[in-house]
């Protein structure tokens, strides 16, 4: 992917605003709610939050929906499935799935920034079923196998 390559944005609402890079080197555009009004969302609680935008991603890649740190670090929320996927075939209108880790409810306003959307690569593989695995150092180790204490 160059740093030429294109996104095709669709606006389904006419205030919904165009994703943008925040500064000149950032990596994710910043994704913002299209809402009529105010949207609470309780401490515990989960929102499928509209963004009013399609879009039309440039071949070989995919959009991840990331988490924007400020929200997370002041409030607790963040994205719940961070990652999101959007897949390159995917037409339909982008949802930030916000959840509310906080100790407080939080209100989204329209037009608040409430994502990040990184276009990546994708690399497609096939899949060959196998008898054995090429042996490696790790192994089979998981969850902390090459480092996390256990002090």
């Amino acid at each position: 992917m160059s740093g030429s390559s294109r996104l095709r944005v669709k606006r389904l609402r006419e205030d919904a605003e165009l994703p943008t890079y925040a500064s000149a080197r950032a990596a994710g555009l910043d994704l913002s709610a299209a809402l009529d009004g105010p949207l609470t969302i309780a401490v515990g609680g989960r929102a499928a939050v509209p963004t009013g935008l399609a879009i039309e991603l440039p071949p070989g890649t995919e959009g991840q929906v990331r988490p924007r740190s400020g929200i997370a670090l002041r409030h607790g929320v963040t994205v719940l499935n961070a990652p999101g996927t959007i897949d390159e075939d995917f037409r339909g209108e982008i949802r930030v799935l916000l959840v509310n880790l906080g100790d407080q409810a939080f209100v989204v306003q329209p037009g608040d920034r409430i994502a990040q959307l990184v276009v990546a690569p994708v690399a497609r593989v096939s899949c060959d079923l196998v008898d054995a695995l090429d042996e490696t150092a790790r192994g089979a180790g998981g969850f902390g196998s090459t480092g996390l204490s256990q002090k």
